[in-house]
């Protein structure tokens, strides 16, 4: 099949109607990427126009589940970016560990990998017990895949590689049970992990967290939209709580910026500090 040109105003026809029917604002993602996206799944799915995609999306609700899955972006792996965690797990987690309850948010959680990292490092500072994790995504099919925990066993090199490099204390494989070619994570890192959609975009804040986690997801948001998450992680943030983000995202510029302490050079993760 041949690719379409695909015009900007029919795609902002189509998130237009996201809206209307069902709530769903992508209006503030990146153009070029969501408009890569819906034209790879235009391809995918072998619509004949643009037309019948948007047909099909208006009157085929069970269709939605299919378009967020494309058009969200689930890249991850356990311990990604292993100096990331290392810098959480030394310099972060001292001092949660002083709360007498500790609430953390996952925003943009996907498949749920980073949550159970998150998970296995509280476990190793002896805090899970007093630790609540609210693991949060847009993506239905994703949020189903965390709440599983099961993952493909031929990724548990790589798991246990960044997990090593980011000061694990333990065997990585002691956290699943292998079977066949799938590995699953133990039931007892979930138990304090709450897991449900949440839209960065239009829903607001629900609590007071002393970590907020949002990595990579800001890089697919216009700056519009990356000003508005911002602004809601810093009102769903406790003073002194951290502000995690990926690696090339940033708060710098924003209006939320001179509100925050990096805490090395290397790493993207802020302490509130007014």
């Amino acid at each position: 099949m041949q690719q379409q040109n695909i015009r900007d105003e029919e795609v902002e026809a189509l998130l237009n109607d996201l809206i209307e029917i069902y709530g769903y604002d992508f209006t503030g993602y990146s153009g070029a990427s969501i408009k890569r996206r819906i034209t790879r799944l235009v391809m995918l799915d072998k619509f004949p126009s643009f037309a019948e995609l948007r047909y099909r999306l208006v009157s085929d609700k069970d269709y939605l589940a299919r378009f967020i899955e494309e058009i969200t972006v689930n890249v991850t792996e356990m311990f990604r970016d292993p100096s990331f965690y290392k810098t959480l797990r030394e310099e972060a987690l001292p001092v949660l560990a002083t709360h007498p309850f500790i609430r953390i948010w996952h925003a943009g959680c996907s498949t749920g990998e980073e949550a159970l990292s998150m998970a296995i490092l509280l476990k190793e500072a002896n805090i899970l017990h007093k630790s609540r994790l609210y693991a949060t995504d847009i993506n239905p099919l994703a949020l189903q895949k965390a709440k599983a925990a099961i993952y493909p066993l031929s990724l548990m090199k790589q798991f246990s590689e960044n997990y090593i490099q980011s000061g694990g204390k333990r065997t990585f494989s002691d956290y699943y049970t292998a079977k066949y070619s799938l590995a699953k994570f133990d039931d007892s890192l979930k138990e304090n992990i709450t897991f449900s959609i949440h839209n960065l975009v239009s829903d607001w804040s629900f609590n007071e967290f002393q970590l907020i986690v949002c990595r990579n997801v800001l890089i697919y948001f216009g700056k519009e939209l990356q000003d508005k998450a911002l602004g809601l992680f810093d009102h769903s943030l406790e003073r002194f709580g951290y502000l995690a983000l990926g690696s090339k995202e940033q708060i710098k510029f924003s209006a939320i910026g001179n509100n925050y302490l990096q805490l090395n050079s290397k790493e993207k993760i802020w302490k509130k500090i007014k």
